[in-house]
């Protein structure tokens, strides 16, 4: 181990729970759930316990309903046979001596008729057509990705429906074994896109001030809270980026205030993703920046993410800009990945052709540490 990482190797008090890291993984969409119940195998399981070793583990963005899907594969929390397909995934991941959140997601627009109930239009803060495409897989014989479609306006009356969504898929998760959930509020997706001057035109209370722009993402977090300890539960922010070219025309004050909106509530982290080329937004000296003042504006443990090297992450603990950082590209190659860094590597290479659907070829047999000449075997 060298000293430039150790601070990425100590354990983080968390409201409820302890972590022997800041080594986390970070949730990473691979397109993997069977193809129409959205439900997970035992694949998964091996795959999430393989990576056991993370402080937390956040899952794959798991939709909250059938309304919140929008890619092809991709899994669910919001029914029975759901919950007992996840319960192979967390205790694999306890078993083998891991933490798991579980990230609940609304995708909004960025979705396709295809996956809507009775085949509708997807949902916004306003009317708002994406730019392009969705992944629909082989739910149409055009596919695999076809434009999106216009997004309608979520209306008043809905709002409550949707508070409810997330409450069930929080109970969900409880059942389903995770040690809480991260309520996904970035890259573009639903709640995102009340907060977004580009995408939220709205003239009623969730529309125009930032405090109304604000409204949605505070009543989420106030219904989950609901139905779990306030140290269950997580929250995802990216002032920039994610799908669909969505923006906001002051992110230096919007994300800041979001961040201090959610101070004073006991949560478990604020997980934030900064400006990166993984959500064609780029990284920039600003998104750097923005990043630290939601850091300030926030009372909890601070999680950043955005292509961290390990050698950055371990100077922005040091440097009190983060509290632990949340690894992608590392975590799918290295599942050992906190071993390796706490013996200075080697590191694997991802394979890019790999990361979205397909079976166990690029998501189980990547090796570890002890195994670099002896890969991990491969499951039919």
């Amino acid at each position: 181990m060298t000293n430039t990482h150790a601070p990425l190797l100590d354990p983080l008090d968390m409201a409820d729970i302890t972590t022997p890291n800041r080594v986390w993984m970070a949730p990473l969409t691979r397109s993997r759930s069977t193809p129409r119940d959205c439900e997970q195998t035992p694949l998964h399981a091996l795959y999430y316990a393989q990576r056991a070793g993370a402080g937390v583990i956040v899952s794959e963005a798991t939709q909250i309903s059938h309304e919140g899907q929008g890619y092809a594969w991709t899994p669910g929390i919001f029914t029975d046979d759901q919950v007992e397909s996840w319960k192979l995934v967390t205790d694999a991941v306890h078993n083998a001596g891991g933490r798991i959140f579980c990230q609940l997601w609304h995708v909004g627009a960025i979705s396709h008729q295809v996956f809507q109930p009775e085949g509708g239009a997807p949902v916004s803060a306003s009317v708002w057509t994406p730019e392009g495409e969705a992944f629909v897989g082989d739910r149409l014989s055009e596919g695999p990705t076809v434009p999106f479609p216009e997004a309608r306006a979520l209306e008043l009356s809905e709002i409550p429906r949707l508070l409810d969504d997330y409450r069930h898929a929080a109970r969900c998760a409880a059942r389903a074994g995770f040690d809480g959930v991260e309520v996904h509020a970035a890259n573009g997706y639903l709640i995102d896109q009340f907060l977004r001057t580009s995408t939220n035109r709205r003239d009623d209370d969730y529309g125009g001030s930032l405090e109304n722009r604000l409204r949605l993402l505070d009543e989420v977090v106030a219904a989950v809270t609901e139905v779990l300890p306030a140290g269950r539960v997580g929250v995802r922010l990216s002032p920039m980026g994610g799908p669909g070219g969505s923006s906001d025309a002051k992110p230096e004050e919007t994300y800041p205030e979001a961040a201090a909106k959610l101070a004073g509530r006991g949560l478990a982290y604020l997980h934030v993703v900064r400006p990166n080329g993984h959500t064609g937004s780029g990284g920039s000296d600003e998104g750097n920046e923005i990043v630290k003042d939601m850091r300030k504006r926030f009372d909890g443990v601070f999680v950043a993410n955005g292509e961290f090297s390990t050698e950055e992450a371990a100077q922005w603990i040091a440097d009190g800009h983060a509290d632990a950082v949340a690894f992608g590209r590392l975590f799918i190659a290295n599942p050992d990945l906190p071993a390796r860094i706490a013996a200075g590597g080697p590191y694997e290479e991802a394979n890019e052709d790999t990361f979205y659907g397909g079976g166990a070829e690029g998501y189980v047999d990547y090796p570890t540490l002890d195994r670099v000449t002896d890969p991990l075997p491969v499951p039919a």
